[in-house]
């Protein structure tokens, strides 16, 4: 520990600490404009300029680590006079456009100009102006802002790990801007916004939409991928006008994706908002009892072993249990939650779960990535991945297609014979996991999602344990499975999958396409071919006009994930429940309230009238839904099967970051971001290889 004194005060720290950090341990805020925590210090504001004794100078203390017998003064009148300087140099060339900045209201500049800044300026020369950059269809400009406190270049070159911005020129010809002043190509892009302490880098969506103070705030949790980000939904009226993102070191830090935080204009758009019944070829407009009379009817008409449900990527647990009740009460265990297909073992939870946990990335010294793309499947993951590679420049082995994941790896091939290799103690990566003493395997769907994904899984199972990938008396698992549907795992958990001897995704389809299922229950399945439907009747509950509502006999509108309280499970395993922003619009309805009263209806009516009910169902269908926003390990066990695995090329199944879901293919802005990112990407990943 290091002694010092500040402020009078006799402080014990940790040695590598900063001043700044020093200070704020102890209760002591140090206003700042570039220094940010997880971003490297660039000490170019001046703004915490502090007193040290025995210094001829003030010190910047974001900059200054503390040493031993070192006394700082923070509230002198000095250090006000300080303060009050650079804000009034900071505030020389910004413009006074207040009122109608969208930063205003929630602007560091601002908060911090009243706290310790002074109510004149003795700069009476014309501002500078700076030309606006193009910065893509999600990041708008107003550079004459810029304080060039370079948060914008830090992170975009050190968390995102695109260095496409840059301060260019010297003195007051100095500019942030993109080189070649393209748009900023990054998944996460959208972080910039809340890094900018005023409001030269705003939301472009957003621009001019409401203040901060007419909206409500709600914390709850994102959808858009399988790690379960923390957020917080603003909302005013009936309307989700923004997403921003929630601190929260175990899962995304404080970063969210540029779906996440701008997908949700489409909650606006191509909305199910009513129920609807297929006449003559065509959906007519119908009441909630006709809808279910229709039901009803056709239910009359089809045996149980004819009938089966599709749980979609972003069904909720609440209506997963209630379905497969429902189901199972028809006569029937033809479920399953795993609408790609993929060969995952529910009989063993560790085998589907990313067992180190998100946070296990920060302790691993090695990482071998199997048919999965990070950078698309959950790029927040994949920041994660970043900054553990740029601390210590592990080895990141990659088996699949080659893509540009920001950060370097060694592409060891696209096809299993790799796999085959590793487990023989071949190639250069087997040794490197040898050598590991705390080794990670990330295996994606596009691995599983195929015929021989069951071997695919017991071969990687076999190569977990030859290279005890899996430790238990280090209290080590680096197995860890990486989904891409925020509905996955719950299923998995609560038994959304077929019963003894029933049919699984692929043969569900493969029935209604011959005629042998002649009923199913799509719960927001929207990513199957649905002409392997056949003519089977075909009941789609959701929210959005996708395309298994195109396909649908009858519509049920179900909620949105900001409308409803709900319980999602991460690709951890994490159980983390959802809060509602808003209602749902029109007739649409919660999606387990559906189910109840549909089976209430067809004479099978569920045994629970309120969510309280339905969460003990959960329950009791596993214990560990009781553990909420917390972790349950898994034990280890055999997994998978010893079967031919065919040459095929492994590769990651999302090829459109921007587009994966019912909300993100509704989003107008997706499209326009997949209009102006996609094909570029796609062409620099070819031309790289």
């Amino acid at each position: 520990m290091v002694n010092m004194i500040i402020d009078g005060k006799e402080v014990s720290v940790d040695p590598g600490m900063t001043v700044l950090q020093a200070c704020e341990q102890i209760g002591i805020e140090i206003p700042r404009f570039c220094y940010h925590e997880r971003l490297s210090v660039a000490g170019n504001c001046r703004m915490c300029l502090v007193q040290m004794e025995k210094s001829p100078k003030p010190i910047a203390s974001c900059a200054m680590p503390v040493g031993e017998g070192m006394t700082i003064h923070t509230n002198t009148p000095e250090v006000e006079a300080m303060r009050k300087s650079v804000m009034e140099f900071l505030l020389l060339n910004h413009p006074l456009d207040c009122p109608i900045c969208d930063q205003g209201g929630e602007c560091d500049l601002q908060d911090q100009s009243i706290a310790y800044g002074i109510d004149h300026s003795r700069y009476q020369e014309r501002k500078r102006s700076v030309t606006d950059k193009h910065m893509g269809p999600l990041i708008s400009t107003t550079m004459t802002r810029c304080i060039h406190c370079t948060r914008c270049v830090r992170f975009a070159t050190e968390i995102a790990g695109v260095p496409d911005l840059g301060l260019l020129g010297r003195g007051e010809n100095a500019e942030i801007t993109t080189y070649l002043e393209k748009a900023l190509n990054s998944e996460l892009s959208g972080n910039v916004i809340d890094l900018c302490p005023v409001g030269a880098l705003t939301s472009k969506p957003y621009a001019f939409i409401a203040r901060p103070w007419e909206l409500k705030s709600i914390e709850t949790i994102d959808v858009m991928d399988a790690i379960g980000s923390n957020i917080r939904v603003d909302v005013r009226g009936a309307e989700v006008l923004r997403v921003l993102p929630i601190l929260n070191e175990d899962i995304n830090e404080e970063w969210i994706s540029d779906k996440t935080r701008f997908a949700c204009d489409a909650l606006s758009y191509q909305r199910l908002d009513r129920p609807y019944i297929r006449k003559n070829g065509r959906l007519k407009e119908a009441t909630w009892n006709e809808a279910f009379n229709t039901i009803a009817a056709t239910l009359k008409k089809v045996n149980g072993p004819d009938i089966a449900a599709l749980a979609g990527d972003l069904a909720d647990c609440e209506s997963m249990i209630a379905l497969k009740m429902l189901i199972q009460n028809l006569g029937s265990e033809n479920i399953d939650c795993r609408q790609d297909c993929a060969r995952l073992d529910p009989t063993v939870r560790s085998s589907y779960l990313f067992n180190s946990a998100l946070a296990g990335i920060d302790q691993t010294d090695a990482i071998l990535l199997i048919g999965c793309n990070p950078r698309w499947e959950a790029a927040v993951l994949n920041a994660r991945i970043r900054k553990r590679y740029l601390e210590s420049g592990i080895p990141i082995g990659v088996i699949g297609e080659k893509s540009d994941l920001n950060y370097e790896i060694m592409h060891l091939g696209d096809d299993v014979n790799v796999l085959h290799d590793i487990l023989a103690k071949k190639g250069r990566f087997s040794k490197i996991l040898r050598s590991a003493s705390r080794p990670m395997i990330i295996i994606g769907q596009g691995a599983l999602a195929r015929g021989d994904g069951h071997a695919i899984l017991g071969l990687t199972r076999k190569i977990t344990e030859l290279y005890k990938i899996v430790d238990n008396n280090r209290g080590w698992n680096g197995f860890n499975m990486l989904h891409t549907a925020a509905s996955r795992v719950g299923g998995l958990d609560l038994g959304f999958v077929p019963g003894p001897n029933c049919r699984d995704t692929e043969a569900i389809l493969d029935g209604a396409s011959q005629g042998s299922i002649k009923l199913v229950y799509l719960l927001g399945a929207d990513e199957i071919n649905m002409e392997r439907l056949g003519n089977a009747f075909v009941i789609y509950q959701g929210h959005h006009g996708d395309t298994g509502a195109n396909r649908a006999d009858v519509i049920l509108p179900g909620a949105a994930y900001t409308e409803k309280n709900a319980t999602y499970v991460n690709t951890e395993g994490r159980v983390q429940r959802a809060y509602q922003a808003v209602f749902p619009p029109g007739e649409a309805k919660e999606d387990w309230r559906i189910i109840r009263a549909l089976s209430e209806i067809i004479g099978k009516k569920l045994e629970f009238d309120s969510l309280a009910q339905v969460r003990a169902a959960l329950v009791e269908a596993n214990p560990n839904f009781l553990n909420v926003g917390t972790m349950s390990p898994a034990a280890w066990n055999k997994f998978g099967i010893d079967g031919e695995i065919t040459d095929m090329t492994l590769s990651s199944h999302i090829k459109n970051f921007y587009m994966t879901d019912p909300i993100s293919r509704a989003s107008i802005t997706m499209a326009n971001c997949s209009k102006a990112f996609a094909n570029n990407h796609f062409e620099k990943i070819t031309n790289n290889g």
